[in-house]
């Protein structure tokens, strides 16, 4: 059996140490330790950028060498990716350009002159524009969950490799219900069935998932590294020569359900019109970009940057979504005091400008981070605190 696994590490740049600590010590140094103590093992990973800066920041250069060696060896190959998690599709063009780049700068600086040739969209939320970007910058193939093939689930040929027709890029697809599961013990299962098992499984989730969201026990992900009749690859070698089906992708995510793509809503749990929540967000958002865009000759420019980029990440606009995702070992996407750490940067992000010609859009800012602040704690007392 071959399994192409994809893990994806990600904490916000502007997250607390506790909360990237515990994330990197219950799964991302397991993940590390097993592909040492395996060295037949090969995975396929994305790191963001801003995790990078934050491993240093915190001590982690034991960590960050590690990874080298492992790349050195060829076990693992990093993707590209945009430096902050934002969600590309739903951002200007100029700023997908600058953090593509800006995660090449950092990979750069802690992984040498290594140059991915794979590119993971943040939240699988693939766009033609954003996709059109990332062929533009270089990179030869992407991953997105299987809903984007047809806007359906189960549709895709696993021993296939896809191509986008709109920008040449290849295509393989994760198997959305595996990936969904304790990957580990799914295989475990599927490997008994010898007769039924597929020849190829392609699985992506969350790196976390080893570990700070699944305990196991029993072990079974060190169990499955261990069989001999277990196939591992990295991306490249695995798409290398092989014939390609031309497609166009539907614009979708990860989270994507079937519905939600028939009602032309592929980032919902980002960007839903029906939630009055997430779009002042958005508009808070704008207001913070184009008035950092308006001012880059600013004394304070690169504060107001750093601000902005933090607020743009995918995780201020998911937590005011409000979906239950215990079923793949997450949380309901509703918390208060993330929505606020978002908000928190694009006001800073406004406020950090020196230029007294923006008085008037500072008050403009503040008006309405105090109207999201309002709705969000409103809706969270009347309708989240203390529900069964």
């Amino acid at each position: 059996m071959t399994w192409i696994n994809f893990l994806h590490l990600y904490q916000p740049a502007n997250a607390d140490a506790y909360v990237i600590k515990e994330a990197t010590n219950l799964s991302y140094l397991r993940i590390i330790t097993a592909l040492e103590k395996n060295p037949h093992i090969k995975f396929n990973l994305n790191i963001n950028g801003c995790l990078f800066s934050r491993w240093n920041e915190l001590g982690y250069h034991d960590l960050i060498k590690r990874l080298n060696a492992l790349l050195s060896r060829q076990q693992i190959t990093i993707t590209g990716t945009a430096a902050y998690h934002p969600l590309l599709p739903l951002i200007p063009e100029k700023e997908i350009k600058r953090q593509i780049k800006e995660n090449e700068q950092i990979i750069k600086k802690y992984l040498g002159n290594f140059k991915p040739s794979g590119f993971f969209l943040p939240e699988m939320a693939y766009g033609v524009k954003a996709a059109k970007l990332i062929k533009q910058a270089g990179y030869k193939w992407i991953i997105l969950d299987e809903i984007a093939y047809k806007g359906k689930l189960n549709q895709v040929d696993y021993n296939k490799i896809y191509q986008d027709k709109n920008n040449g890029l290849k295509i393989i697809f994760r198997n959305r219900s595996l990936s969904g599961s304790y990957i580990p013990e799914t295989m475990l299962t599927l490997m008994e069935k010898k007769t039924s098992a597929p020849n190829t499984i392609i699985t992506a989730a969350d790196g976390e998932l080893y570990g700070l969201r699944h305990h196991d026990e029993e072990k079974k992900f060190e169990q499955l590294l261990k069989r001999k009749s277990l196939k591992t690859l990295i991306i490249s070698e695995y798409i290398k020569g092989k014939p390609t089906k031309l497609i166009k992708p539907r614009p979708s995510s990860w989270e994507s359900t079937e519905e939600e793509i028939k009602n032309k809503l592929p980032y919902a749990l980002w960007y839903n019109p029906r939630n009055n929540i997430q779009k002042k967000i958005w508009s808070l958002a704008k207001l913070a970009y184009e008035t950092a865009e308006k001012n880059s000759h600013d004394y304070n420019y690169h504060w107001s940057r750093w601000h902005l980029v933090r607020g743009l990440a995918s995780c201020t606009f998911w937590w005011a979504s409000g979906r239950d995702f215990s079923p793949v070992f997450g949380p309901i996407s509703w918390n208060p005091d993330e929505i606020e750490r978002g908000i928190n940067e694009f006001i800073r992000s406004i406020r950090s400008l020196e230029n007294t010609t923006t008085r008037p859009v500072k008050m403009r800012g503040e008006k309405l981070y105090l109207k999201i602040k309002q709705l969000v704690w409103n809706k969270h007392w009347n309708y989240y605190w203390r529900k069964k």
